[in-house]
């Protein structure tokens, strides 16, 4: 008896220490009174014992043996009350400490469960973070839309739910699909840049193609006659001068001009998680950039369809009726990595993150790997001055005239950088190191102002002509990009 309530003892002063200071001292008390009492208990059965053998003593003695009788059963008695409690306490040592608010706490907190355990101590599965659902994966939020209206779909090689292209997966829930409009590089992606887009029918689906890129940028009101809704779904990668946008401007003007309806089925952004670059100015309007927005806009498909409309940038200050399908579990940190290539010539995803920074020497004489296997992630010209790298451009699939075509190259590498996709933001150091490098610098930009267009002021080439620096010509930008920043945020459908 008296070890097992020794060992008690100890565990419940080693369990103390895990309690508050307040709990300690009620704790200490307790083992204090608890050790007295096996005190007092091995001392009375002492007693009873002596009493029970010494016959010579029993007559003087009976009056204390009485007390010892009587005292038993009480001491037991509260012995096994004090027991009790103690393993009361033992047991509140493995339950977690209730934080303890103070007035400028703002958590919520109730207690320090690490994530993943339960209450009492056991570890539990952590619930996985909800998966990232594309517009075009959610079909029962315009499925709907769709019944009993004549729909045409503006789409390519990325509109895909899951490994099925939508058109087949909205033919196969019987929408009444009536035409695909194919926006540059075709509906099966695989004509090369700038090269002409023809109508047809698509062999597979034996609907008719109609082509928004070349001289038909815009559908006409035949074009839509026997159409109702149209959808646009094309993965975007969040560049001004990437044409997509441009296709969906035109394709909301006409929406409002004829009294159509758009669904635009929204993606992810893989440059969405920041904003760059200057602001286009009105007078390098073109179809690789035709909004005030920076080269990185920081925006889905969907939020600039909004911003387009909000903003009433379509012709005569019109508004389409328009429709948005947001992404599900999605912010604008969220990693993206795009599965299909968004155009023939960015071939995977550092290539796209890349993209906004490399895309600027199209306006000048160094090529960026257009006819190679690694367009957007080499760069040079005829000239060991550029570095050691070697690469010749020919003519392929998807670059049928590629810049320098068949001139040995010399320049850099980037498909070998190991740094994080994350990391790769839009950068002018590439384009201020190769203009310092160049020996002829009167030739470096083309003299179709092309650049300008590319980045949408003609103020960037007078300052790296200037020998400013990349931090000097960010700087000049800092005023419009807050501007910017403050209109993008009335229109964002998604947490920053």
């Amino acid at each position: 008896m008296e070890g097992f309530c020794q060992f008690h003892c100890n565990a419940a002063t080693d369990s103390s220490a895990a309690l508050p200071s307040s709990k300690q001292q009620h704790y200490s008390l307790l083992i204090t009174h608890y050790s007295l009492l096996i005190t007092h208990y091995s001392l009375l059965i002492t007693h009873y014992s002596l009493l029970t053998v010494s016959s010579g003593i029993r007559n003087l003695a009976q009056p204390l043996a009485r007390t010892v009788k009587v005292g038993l059963p009480i001491m037991k008695t509260y012995t096994s009350y004090c027991f009790l409690l103690l393993t009361l306490l033992l047991a509140c040592t493995n339950q977690p400490v209730a934080s303890q608010k103070t007035p400028n706490d703002s958590t919520t907190t109730a207690s320090t469960v690490p994530a993943g355990s339960s209450a009492t101590g056991t570890l539990q599965p952590e619930k996985p973070a909800p998966a990232l659902k594309i517009g075009a994966e959610q079909l029962n939020l315009y499925l709907p839309d769709l019944q009993g209206k004549r729909v045409a779909l503006v789409v390519n090689n990325t509109s895909l739910v899951g490994k099925t292209h939508l058109v087949d997966t909205l033919l196969r829930l019987k929408v009444d699909i009536k035409k695909i409009f194919a926006p540059e590089h075709g509906f099966r992606g695989e004509a090369a840049n700038g090269e002409q887009v023809a109508n047809g029918v698509d062999t597979r689906t034996n609907l008719l193609i109609v082509s928004l890129y070349g001289k038909n940028k815009k559908p006409t009101p035949e074009q839509l006659s026997d159409v109702d809704v149209l959808i646009f779904d094309i993965q975007d990668v969040g560049a001004r001068f990437f044409t997509y946008i441009s296709t969906m401007h035109y394709l909301m003007e006409a929406c409002a001009e004829n009294g159509k309806t758009l669904i635009v089925l929204d993606r992810p952004n893989p440059n969405g998680d920041y904003v760059d670059g200057p602001i286009m100015q009105k007078q390098f309007t073109s179809f690789i950039g035709m909004h005030p927005i920076p080269i990185v806009h920081g925006l889905t498909v969907g939020e600039l369809a909004l911003m387009i409309n909000g903003e009433k940038w379509l012709e005569g200050g019109k508004q389409c009726q328009l429709k948005v399908i947001r992404n599900a579990n999605y912010t604008h940190q969220t990693p993206y990595r795009v599965s299909v290539r968004p155009s023939p010539n960015l071939p995977n995803n550092l290539a796209i993150r890349l993209y906004p920074s490399i895309c600027l020497f199209e306006g000048t004489n160094i090529s960026l790997g257009r006819g190679t296997d690694l367009p957007f992630l080499v760069i040079g010209a005829p000239d060991p001055v550029y570095g050691t790298y070697q690469f010749t451009p020919r003519s392929r699939q998807e670059s049928k005239y590629p810049p320098l075509e068949n001139k040995l190259c010399y320049g850099i590498n980037l498909s070998t950088d190991s740094t994080g996709l994350p990391e790769k933001k839009f950068t002018l150091s590439y384009l201020l190191d190769f203009y310092q490098k160049a020996p002829d610098k009167t030739k470096f930009f083309l003299t179709n102002n092309f650049f300008e267009k590319l980045v949408g002021t003609e103020t960037l080439r007078k300052q790296i002509q200037s020998g400013m620096t990349e931090a000097q010509i960010k700087a000049t930008w800092q005023a419009d990009l807050v501007a910017y920043r403050q209109m993008r945020s009335r229109y964002l459908l998604y947490p920053e």
